[in-house]
């Protein structure tokens, strides 16, 4: 299999750690190399949360400035600061729905228009594909599930080797009972997704 670096950006509380996890214990579920790694920032404040799975046969789970192949975004802005991760001819893969900083929130900042951050977005990579997870999640019944929309998403693309029914196994194998229906539900409406390709 050809080698593989996906990077998954996010805030505090969006869960992206949790499908760093997964997706690697998928893949090695399939016999696939796996390496994981994570960077917390201020996770409980709602800070930047970096992770990141490598797939095939690298010795670093680092991926350095320039290296991914795949950046995964849970926000619009925060996908935009991490742009610098992904190469040239690689792709995101990237929420739209904005979950503004606290600066906002109070009245001390302004957030972009998202349509000018997938703008920039498309000038710096091959393709962009983007959708409201955040809707998605919603109608899988739990906002928490944003996280699973997006893991749905990015496996339906089919640039990894991972098979979706690996990928239901290890969620089945991993979740608690009670937010067991709602992932997969959340899974299935990103793996079902029709992206939006810029």
């Amino acid at each position: 299999m050809q080698d593989k670096r996906i990077v998954f950006v996010g805030v505090g509380g969006q869960g992206n750690l949790l499908i760093t996890r997964l997706l690697g214990e998928a893949a090695l579920a399939q016999g696939i190399p796996a390496l994981v790694s994570e960077i917390h920032g201020m996770a409980q404040r709602g800070g930047v949360v970096e992770s990141a799975v490598v797939l095939g046969n690298i010795n670093s789970p680092i991926v350095a400035q320039g290296e991914a192949d795949i950046l995964v975004g849970f926000e619009p802005m925060e996908t935009l600061r991490a742009i610098g991760k992904v190469r040239k001819n690689g792709l995101v893969v990237t929420n739209t729905a904005p979950l503004p900083p606290f600066t906002v929130s109070i009245g001390q900042g302004t957030y972009p228009d998202p349509k000018h951050i997938l703008g920039i977005l498309c000038e710096k990579v091959r393709q962009v594909f983007h959708f409201d997870a955040k809707a998605r999640a919603e109608e899988a019944g739990s906002l928490q599930s944003l996280n699973m929309v997006l893991l749905g998403g990015l496996i339906g693309l089919n640039e990894l080797p991972i098979t979706p029914e690996a990928m239901k196994a290890t969620l089945k194998a991993n979740t608690r009972r009670s937010f067991l229906e709602a992932n997969l539900k959340a899974f299935d409406l990103g793996l079902e997704q029709t992206w939006l390709k810029l």
